[in-house]
């Protein structure tokens, strides 16, 4: 059996079209308390260590089933961006980000046994265009509570790609689930037919 150890609505339902067969079990982790705890200053390592700590803490508790983890991270002026936890929060992180170039890195990691046997990590550019106060407002007021549920306080199936002038990188690692690398993974593991 595949597990996938996230929430995320986006990962779910990226799986669930690709069509695999997997249940879901949300890890329990803190991933602030984890970066300021390891100390980490670039975003490729602050992805891949966050994915592998929870594809490891479902591991633990399931330890015979392949068990998905990943992360994504925004990185913009040697700063890292998390979930806002409220719409004010979410206006500043859109006014420092408004205008500037910043990276998303979207890692995955595969446990089984309690060991991380396979990882992957990808990065995108994004540039946000230099929009206004007034469709700043509209954004927060049109897109409610999907602001919350993303780092950068965007979401680009929706209403956030009005946010952006350029965007470089695999639409799939934006999302933050590079989904064709984890499907040849489980292709050679003989979890998917060849």
């Amino acid at each position: 059996m595949i597990i996938l150890a996230s929430s995320s609505p986006t990962r779910l339902a990226l799986l669930l079209n690709a069509g695999i067969d997997f249940e879901a079990i949300p890890p329990k982790i803190d991933e602030i308390k984890l970066q300021s705890q390891f100390n980490i200053q670039t975003s490729d390592k602050l992805a891949q260590h966050l994915a592998d700590a929870k594809s490891l803490s479902i591991s633990a508790l399931h330890p015979q089933e392949f068990v998905i983890g990943s992360d994504q991270t925004l990185f913009c002026n040697d700063r890292f961006y998390h979930k806002p936890i409220n719409s004010t929060e979410a206006k500043q992180q859109l006014q420092e980000l408004r205008g500037r170039t910043h990276r998303l890195t979207s890692a995955l990691s595969c446990a089984l046994n309690n060991e991380v046997i396979w990882r992957f990590q990808d990065e995108a550019e994004l540039t946000m265009r230099e929009f206004t106060d007034q469709f700043l407002e509209y954004y927060l007021d049109r897109a409610k509570d999907d602001i919350l549920t993303s780092v950068g306080a965007y979401k680009l199936e929706g209403l956030g790609m009005q946010l952006f002038e350029e965007i470089k990188g695999d639409h799939l690692t934006i999302l933050g689930f590079p989904l064709l690398p984890l499907l040849k993974f489980l292709r050679t593991r003989d979890l998917l037919l060849s």
